[in-house]
């Protein structure tokens, strides 16, 4: 939410481009564990690379793809219940 993490990773990858909203994972278990706390545009979803380890803040692992993250605006966090994948959530950009 601080946008200072510019790329996440994952295992696969998406053609998806466009917002994208950042949900804490709900473990470890501790606030704000599963909300809500930013916009992102996503921008470009590539190989992860030994170049993107630091905007990531991970290092490379076999299989990851980088996710490049633009726009990183904070919201008002809420409650989300997660799932596996993309999915669609009710939330007014504006």
């Amino acid at each position: 939410a601080a946008g200072t993490k510019t790329i996440e990773t994952r295992l696969w990858a998406t053609a998806y481009r466009g917002p994208l909203l950042i949900v804490s994972s709900k473990s470890p278990d501790i606030y704000p564990a599963g909300y809500a706390l930013a916009v992102a545009d996503l921008v470009d979803c590539r190989p992860m690379t030994r170049a993107d380890e630091d905007a990531a803040r991970c290092e490379r692992y076999p299989g990851a793809y980088s996710w490049v993250l633009a726009n990183i605006r904070p919201i008002a966090p809420f409650k989300v219940r997660g799932q596996l994948g993309l999915y669609e959530i009710e939330y007014d950009l504006q």
